[in-house]
């Protein structure tokens, strides 16, 4: 004897819900993690989930429970606890550029596509989901292109010897323009240290990661951005 189940109980199903939730966070985070950044899928996974769940147990304590309350008090809060999680991808990876915020956006974003699989409203999620997801890719390819082409290179650097400051410039004498030097007090970090912002001009193309592991080797350098 065969059970059949219908389409919509399947659709109203609360672990239906959570398993949408998680996939649509996937798609929006796998595009974060291979672009390096510190919030990838698992989070983007977590930050759906939560969201559906916490829309569920408002619905939950409401229609179940019978709690004389507002069933989207609690994905209110999701909204603006999100924000907490958001800052830190902010802060975190940087000391003078501001960067993290796509990440951050999109995390915030994420946790709506979960309150609106939480709510049943699947069709404004996927939608949802999808657009988030061609923002991240798509619209941001010729940004991506550019910054590949661009020769132009720009660096932090903190020196823990302010009298270092010379042999920083002649190590790389050649490649930097005189007048793109900023010398500023480092912001954070060991006190004492010294920043010095610098845009590389190469003879060639260079490989920034590369670089970056040879100016580390020197015992002068500190920190490198």
């Amino acid at each position: 004897m065969k059970i059949a189940f219908p389409v919509s109980v399947i659709l109203n199903s609360v672990y239906f819900r959570l398993l949408l939730a998680g996939l649509l966070g996937a798609m929006i985070g796998i595009e974060r993690g291979r672009d390096g950044q510190a919030a990838g899928m698992r989070t983007h996974i977590l930050v759906a989930l939560g969201a559906s769940l916490a829309t569920l147990a408002g619905i939950y304590t409401v229609e179940v429970l019978g709690a004389d309350s507002d069933p989207l008090r609690l994905s209110a809060q999701v909204i603006s606890g999100i924000g907490f999680l958001g800052v830190g991808t902010i802060l975190i990876r940087d000391r003078y550029h501001v960067t993290g915020l796509t990440t951050a956006a999109g995390l915030w974003a994420t946790a709506s596509v979960g309150i609106a699989v939480g709510l049943g409203a699947y069709p404004i999620a996927l939608a949802a989901a999808l657009l988030i997801w061609l923002v991240n890719t798509v619209v941001a390819l010729p940004q991506k292109r550019s910054e590949r082409r661009s020769r132009n290179v720009r660096i932090y650097v903190e020196l823990n010897d302010v009298n270092r400051v010379n042999d920083f410039i002649d190590r790389t004498r050649g490649q930097l323009r005189e007048d793109r030097i900023m010398i500023l007090p480092a912001r954070s970090g060991v006190a004492g240290n010294v920043g010095l912002e610098a845009e590389l001009i190469p003879g060639s193309q260079i490989d920034r990661e590369s670089f970056r592991a040879s100016l580390l080797r020197e015992d002068y350098i500190s920190y490198v951005l």
